[in-house]
């Protein structure tokens, strides 16, 4: 059963006040909190079994390698991998994605194209402009309509055999909208042999992942939007592409045999691992999965999702307020603005005299508010642990946020 009382009394931070009210979080898509027993998790690592992965004979070496290794194959459950080493280990999906990038490079010539979309966070389009730069690649950009979907009728026109990479994010952290991406994946497998690269940032917290369903060859993900530690992260990659590839860094645990002469690699994971990993992060990233599966993927995308519904029509009743992708099928988020009144920050300050936590300005999504001809939206993203009372707050607060700046 779905108990909001008891999923709440998880998350110790939510108890605080914050300006003398009440602590209602609604920046999720930045980074959740965390449940006590992810924490607990965390620090117990660090209290009991603190040691270096891999390398050691003692005890605690192999008691910390058995967690870290225990939770790689949850990890590979949570996204229905085929293989537990073609789970890697990241700081976060910016690393993740610029792994892949500068892997790719010796597979890019001049004129050849990479795709991406206008729905992209930032570090879904810097990577790419950089592997340009390298190769002499050129970038192609699916455009948007006016409530923020994707018009691939442009994809079909810019596939050919010039494509080499496709990446998209599952979902817009700015708007959150849910792409199409099996729409997408289902037309690049059949015009090209490109790379697909999946953005999952903002999905793997909502719904269901399952990367052999899908067929892409790269899936990323970052710890800290689903209630683990910051610096934590994953990169999945189909066997026969990891082994194809270079490694990303040098270093200590990612060689088989390493001499002044020549240095032969070791095999999946440990390739795309190199140097001493966020042991405790990693173990608590497993500890977060089993949080979110006991909770269920049912429970907390219909809990989630009835959120923004009530969420946007509230909102939606205050003169002068525009909400972006406001038809689009999408998840977690409604980003928004009174427009006329102000700017994005302004609204975001007076929410959070009133202990209420939003995100204000270009959430790393700058083409995405050129698009719109604005600066930035408010956003007000959801977790498991919000309530309908909260969005009444939020509702609450941007009225007296019309009213201050009308």
């Amino acid at each position: 059963m779905f108990d909001i009382q008891e999923i709440r009394s998880q998350f110790s931070i939510l108890n605080q006040q914050v300006n003398g009210k009440p602590l209602v979080y609604l920046d999720n898509a930045a980074t959740s909190q965390k449940p006590n027993s992810v924490l607990e998790v965390w620090n117990q690592y660090y209290t009991e079994l603190n040691a270096n992965v891999h390398r050691g004979i003692h005890t605690l070496s192999q008691l910390a390698t058995e967690e870290m290794e225990l939770s790689r194959r949850k990890i590979q459950k949570f996204i229905n991998a085929k293989n537990d080493f073609e789970v890697i280990f990241t700081k976060g999906t910016t690393e993740g994605i610029n792994l892949i990038s500068y892997i790719l490079t010796s597979k890019l010539k001049k004129d050849d194209e990479i795709i991406i979309s206008y729905l992209e966070h930032h570090s879904n389009i810097v990577p790419w402009q950089l592997l340009c730069e390298r190769t002499g690649a050129k970038l192609r950009v699916i455009p948007i309509d006016e409530n923020g979907i994707l018009q691939l009728d442009y994809l079909d026109q810019f596939l050919s055999e010039k494509t080499k990479v496709v990446s998209v994010n599952q979902v817009s952290n700015a708007l959150g909208i849910v792409n199409p991406i099996e729409e997408i994946i289902k037309k690049t497998r059949a015009s090209s042999n490109a790379y697909i690269v999946i953005d999952g940032a903002q999905s793997a917290p909502h719904f269901k992942i399952d990367v052999q369903a899908l067929d892409c060859d790269f899936f990323v993900f970052s710890g800290h939007k689903m209630y683990a530690p910051m610096g934590t992260g994953i990169l999945y990659g189909k066997q026969e592409v990891l082994e194809d590839l270079p490694p990303f860094h040098g270093g200590g645990e990612m060689i088989a045999v390493c001499s002044f002469d020549q240095t032969t690699y070791a095999g999946l994971p440990f390739k795309y691992e190199a140097g001493t990993p966020n042991v405790g992060g990693n173990i608590a990233l497993g500890a977060a999965v089993d949080f979110i599966n006991k909770v269920g993927h049912e429970n907390i995308q219909n809990h989630e999702n009835a959120l923004l519904e009530y969420a946007q029509k509230n909102l939606l009743e205050i003169e002068g307020l525009k909400v972006y992708g406001e038809n689009a099928n999408r998840t977690g988020v409604v980003s928004f603005n009174l427009i006329g009144m102000g700017i994005s920050s302004d609204v975001g300050m007076i929410l959070d005299k009133m202990g209420v936590a939003v995100r204000t300005g270009h959430h790393c999504t700058q083409p995405i508010m050129d698009f719109f001809d604005i600066a930035g939206t408010v956003r007000a993203s959801f977790a498991v642990y919000n309530t309908f009372e909260e969005i009444d707050l939020l509702v609450e607060g941007v009225k007296k946020a019309h009213r201050m700046l009308a």
